[in-house]
């Protein structure tokens, strides 16, 4: 069991049970039984082989028919042409109008003008969604296909992330189960949008400051000091990386890097500092600032490298002269361009929605939409068929995750929980900046990087659903049936809205059953 778990209350559930191989008989007693090599070993390794085994269940969710629809969903019209574009250049150029048709003919053929084109985003989600064009050519398959990966390994991210966290297999990849049952992490998974490279970006920070926190305390328990922190480093690099696919990867900047200055001042007051904040800005805050701001920011600025070093990119010539400083200077007044559209963005659209409503998903995005007639491409209902991409997060889930944020708080108001405090960190600032938004142009699709959280949360709901270890043995078996119906019905839920999470050719009459919301149409 890890440092996490252990400074935790176990009175939740997240503790697992005895032993594979171990149990007591009625008397009271310990008895064991023999197991056979091959249950030897997975007890052995269930810590990896629980996530693995889920995470290749979300694998198998993301990458089946990845290549359908054969066409552009929604802001894919801008992405792929512009992780192909740095691909060729290293810097995103022009594309005609008919360029999509184009891409999607065949034979096909690639209208990539050399004229720069402004863009409102940094360029690293864009390279990472090149990689696989790199590899599979540009089509629907290889713009989705690291998106897909990223998305599979998030899932295999956060089972790990929740076994540490709750010291517990079991709850662990039931928050990894949940995550590869979301519709909106499903969906944003299978296209080429940044949000899903942001989603494993963030996690993946969250994650190396969660093994910092046990290494860094299981030193200061052995007498050795902090030392030398590689995790928070690690960190730094992937929130680095964040805020060169999106902007908003900088909030998480500001809330894990205030998150991890508060764990150290807990730690070393837990092991007898009475000056636990003195000694936390003094030995720790410089550290942390160089890791998680000075670092990213320099990696943010590397990003950059191809519009650097290309000559031809947007606005590269806007200061007059030669040399690193008017460079500097078209750079920064790039930057400037960039933050005015981000913040200034109002132009009507059919699908935006009010941040307040974001986490009920009152209004998802339609990202995909093709009908179908009767009696075409194996239509047989009478009144049509249709095709359907719906940023829509699994309703019962997110619906229950409202409950377990409730749940969050209470643990960490009243319990001092650090684990909810940590989820409860990353959701809030994953969503709360976007409030301040109420007159720009945004969609509920963002919340898709604080899913990972929500599924966390109810993961550790469960568990205080479940029932501490000590209790008995009938309180536990009602815990697992309580539990247990409730990730089956979320699961149940994913199920039913896995033909519009796809694009999968169902009859009208199907689709508008599944419109629970008129707001959902």
């Amino acid at each position: 069991m890890t440092v996490a778990a252990k400074d935790a209350d176990s009175d939740d559930g997240t503790a697992d049970a005895a032993a594979v191989g171990q149990g007591r008989h009625a008397s009271g007693r310990t008895v064991t039984w023999s197991r056979g090599p091959l249950l030897l070993w997975a007890s052995r390794n269930a810590g990896w082989l629980g996530p693995v085994l889920v995470a290749l269940f979300a694998g198998a969710l993301r990458f089946v028919s990845l290549g359908h629809p054969h066409d552009f969903v929604f802001d894919e019209t801008y992405y792929p042409k512009d992780a192909w574009s740095l691909l060729k250049q290293a810097y995103e150029g022009t594309w005609p109008d008919s360029a999509n048709k184009q891409i999607l003919a065949h034979p096909q053929h690639i209208p990539l003008g050399s004229a720069a084109e402004f863009i409102a985003h940094p360029p690293l989600g864009k390279w990472v969604i090149s990689i696989g064009e790199a590899v599979f050519g540009l089509s629907p398959f290889g713009w989705r296909f690291m998106t897909a990966l990223l998305g599979t390994a998030c899932v295999l991210m956060v089972s790990r992330i929740g076994r540490r966290l709750f010291g517990s297999t079991l709850l662990g990849c039931t928050a990894g189960l949940l995550l590869a049952c979301d519709g909106l992490s499903l969906v944003l998974s299978r296209v080429s949008l940044l949000d899903g490279v942001l989603t494993f970006w963030v996690l993946a920070a969250f994650g190396c400051l969660l093994i910092d926190r046990d290494k860094s305390r299981e030193r200061l328990a052995a007498g050795l000091g902090r030392g030398w922190r590689p995790w928070r480093i690690a960190a730094g690099v992937a929130l680095g990386c964040a805020c060169a696919t999106k902007w908003n990867g900088a909030y998480f900047v500001a809330g894990f890097g205030l998150l991890t200055v508060l764990w150290d001042a807990g730690a070393r007051r837990r092991y007898g500092d009475r000056r636990p904040y003195t000694t936390m800005l003094l030995r720790d805050a410089v550290p942390a600032l160089g890791a998680l701001v000075v670092l990213p920011a320099v990696l943010y600025v590397a990003s950059w490298t191809g519009w650097f070093t290309s000559g031809g990119g947007w606005d590269r010539h806007w200061a007059a002269g030669g040399g690193l400083g008017p460079t500097l200077r078209s750079w920064w007044h790039y930057q400037a361009q960039m933050w005015d559209f981000n913040t200034t963005l109002t132009t009507p659209h059919t699908y935006q929605s009010n941040p307040w409503s974001w986490l009920v998903m009152a209004r998802p995005v339609s990202m995909y939409w093709h009908t179908v007639n009767f009696g075409q491409h194996g239509c047989t209902a009478s009144g049509g068929c249709t095709q359907d991409i719906l940023a829509l997060g699994t309703p019962l889930l997110w619906w229950t995750a409202c409950a377990a944020l409730l749940y969050a708080l209470w643990r960490w108001a009243f319990r001092r929980d650090w684990r909810f405090g940590a989820i409860l960190c990353a959701v809030a600032f994953g969503w709360l900046p976007w409030l301040d938004y109420q007159d720009r142009t945004v969609f509920s699709f963002y919340m898709v990087v604080i899913a990972p959280y929500l599924c966390l949360a109810v993961a550790g709901m469960a568990g205080a659903i479940l029932g501490p270890a000590r209790a008995t043995v009938q309180r536990r078996r009602v815990g697992a049936v309580c539990a247990g119906v409730l990730v089956l019905a979320i699961m149940g839920c994913f199920a039913y809205f896995y033909p519009i999470y796809t694009a999968e050719q169902i009859s009208m009459t199907a689709w508008r059953a599944r419109m629970w919301w008129t707001t959902w149409i």
